[in-house]
Order: structure tokens, then C-alpha cells, then sequence
């Protein structure tokens, strides 16, 4: 009987870790901070259509070619848990980014957007190196570095919400994708080099 309880105990964690891993991959969290921010700007409906520029080069297209790998077999999952397979990748995201941020300069965005974008770019070229010998949490640099650049537009109250970045951390654990130390790596990486690049380039 207790061998039975603790199997359905493993399997509602993991089942809450999947949801938490899901939930709050990457992309999503970059589609809320990016709409975040867009509706800080002073002119909402022209901020909010650069967040979805920014959606467009920052998660969509990245996801597609995640998508489109995993048809080729290049990598098993979404979340391409294989680290090597991360450095082929990263610079094909941070090739997407650029370009988002090319448009947004030439189009004369604000520059909290481009803000954004650029900090993103500088958060992924921080951990492509570190990638090449460990495999440091994307989910926590992420989801961390999202809450630096809003807690710059709105507020330090955001930084309340810094429980969610150990929840996140909690579940890549959980699902054995990452160790403690990699998590918290990562959520100190996001938040220090986003808040540092987006508070200088939005200045």
C-alpha cells in the first residue's frame, strides 16, 4: 500500500512538473513579457504591434525551426533537452533575434522594445558559451530575465512574483532536464544580464 502511494505521488509530481515545464516554457513567457512591455509604452496600440514583431522574431519563428527539427529528427523534444544539440540551436535564435532588432531600428521603434529584443539577444549570447560545457536552465533565464525587464518598466513590486522563477527551477528539477545548480544559475544569468542591457539600452 505504501509503495502504491508514493507511485502516485511520483506521478502527480511529474504530471505538475510537465504542466510547469509547458506552462512556462520560453516562448510563453517571452510572449508575456513582450506584451508586457508594449503596453507600457505611451502609445499602447503602436507598442503592442512591436511586441508582436518582437513576438514574431523573439518565439514564433525560433519555435518553428524547433518544430521543424524535431520532424528531422535533430532533436527529441521541444524543450531539446540535449545539450550539444542546444549549441546548434542557440545561434540560429540569436540570428532571429538580430533580425527583429534590425527591423526595429530601422523602423524607429521605442526604445523599450528594442530594449527588449537586444536584452534577449545579450541573455542568449550569455549562455551559448556556458552551454558549450554545461547545461545551464534556459527556463530560469528566461523567466527571470522577464521579470528584471518588468520590474525596470513597472516597478521592484514585480520582483514578488520571483517565487514563480523557483517553481519553474523546481520543475526542470523535478523532471531531471536540469540540477539545482543549473537552474539557479540560469535565473541569476537572465536576470543579471537582461535587467543590466535593458536598463542601459532603454535609458
Amino acid at each position: 500500500m505504501t509503495d502504491t502511494v508514493q507511485t502516485a505521488s511520483r506521478t502527480d509530481e511529474h504530471r505538475a512538473a510537465r504542466l510547469i515545464t509547458n506552462g512556462m516554457e520560453p516562448r510563453n513567457v517571452i510572449v508575456l513579457v513582450s506584451l508586457g512591455v508594449g503596453l507600457a509604452q505611451e502609445n499602447r496600440a503602436t507598442g503592442l504591434l512591436w511586441a508582436l514583431e518582437a513576438i514574431l522574431f523573439s518565439a514564433a519563428i525560433p519555435v518553428a525551426y524547433i518544430k521543424f527539427g524535431m520532424r528531422k529528427g535533430m532533436w527529441a523534444d521541444r524543450h531539446v533537452g540535449q545539450r550539444k544539440r542546444r549549441l546548434l540551436l542557440i545561434p540560429v535564435i540569436m540570428a532571429s533575434v538580430a533580425t527583429g532588432i534590425a527591423i526595429m531600428i530601422w523602423r524607429e521603434a521605442p526604445s523599450a522594445m528594442v530594449a527588449l529584443v537586444v536584452a534577449m539577444l545579450a541573455t542568449l549570447a550569455a549562455l551559448l558559451p556556458i552551454t558549450a560545457f554545461w547545461k545551464i536552465s534556459v527556463h530560469t533565464s528566461v523567466a527571470a530575465g522577464s521579470l528584471a525587464m518588468l520590474a525596470v518598466t513597472y516597478g521592484s513590486l514585480v520582483w514578488l512574483a520571483i517565487p514563480l522563477v523557483a517553481v519553474i527551477g523546481w520543475s526542470r528539477v523535478s523532471l531531471r532536464d536540469h540540477t539545482p545548480a543549473q537552474t539557479v544559475a540560469g535565473a541569476v544569468a537572465g536576470a543579471v544580464v537582461a535587467g543590466l542591457v535593458f536598463t542601459a539600452v532603454s535609458a
